[in-house]
């Protein structure tokens, strides 16, 4: 198994693409920490794991809080002894709307999610990770990042944000052994995209409508999320740091070749 006798943090691990990758690490051998502030939703993964013979607890954790980030790393550790994996998946994914509607309590809101949250994670673990001289952290963006699909100013910045974040810091820790990479998911069913679904329109209608966009010719699945992470979790990315890996069934580059 590729991740036997690793530790992993995955934010946002309560459902979609963090549940998907949740189940796919202790699939291959990995002890999993659930950090969500989706209590419900959490137990019911770790449920999951531990039916399968693997090692899972749920830590309550708001990712824009850096006492509540602390903790969270504090208790793996206690738990688990040694961190090996942070996977940042938490986030929130606003409604279209122009920037003139955007307030200023909603771009704070998805910025401390999308893109503090993250370098409150980073900033947490690492000092654990140095020590170790070991570690993998793997940052969500998005595709929106680099080819917005129509105006998310402040959910498409903080993305890009965390592309920036992951270029930064993929340098500063190659000296210790600690590679840092970014997975940019394109249309994936979440319940974060189900929301998108405009009122009245029918849920089955608007996934069609997004298939015949993808080369492919079907909408992603968190599982599809799930092995790109999975790869970048384990020694078979051992020489790469600062990436990106673009997980889209053949998006954008459909439309801007």
């Amino acid at each position: 198994m590729l991740l036997s006798n690793r530790v992993a943090i995955i934010t946002g691990g309560a459902r979609g693409i963090g549940r998907g990758i949740a189940l796919k690490f202790a699939e291959e051998g990995c002890s999993i920490v659930i950090a969500d502030i989706i209590t419900l939703e959490a137990r019911k993964t770790v449920e999951e794991i531990s039916s399968r013979g693997r090692n899972a607890f749920f830590i309550t954790s708001d990712v824009s809080d850096s006492r509540q980030v602390q903790n969270m790393v504090d208790q793996a550790i206690n738990k688990f002894g040694k961190v090996d994996i942070l996977a940042n998946v938490a986030g929130v994914g606003p409604h279209r709307q122009s920037i003139v509607d955007v307030i200023e309590e909603d771009w704070d809101k998805v910025i401390d999610i999308n893109l503090k949250g993250v370098f409150l994670c980073c900033q947490a673990i690492v000092p654990h990770m140095k020590e170790k001289g070991y570690g993998k952290i793997i940052n969500i963006s998005s595709l929106a990042a680099i080819c917005p699909a129509g105006p998310m100013v402040h959910y498409n910045a903080s993305k890009a944000g965390v592309m920036a974040l992951t270029t930064d810091l993929g340098t500063e820790l190659a000296p210790f052994n600690i590679c840092v990479n970014a997975i940019m998911p394109g249309i994936i069913r979440t319940h974060m995209l189900d929301q998108n679904v405009a009122p009245g329109t029918n849920k089955e209608d608007y996934y069609e409508t997004m298939r015949k966009l993808v080369p492919m010719g079907r909408v992603g699945r968190p599982e599809d999320i799930a092995g790109a992470a999975l790869f970048l979790a384990s020694d078979l990315s051992s020489y790469m740091t600062g990436e990106r890996i673009l997980v889209a069934g053949g998006l954008p580059w459909k439309y801007i070749r």
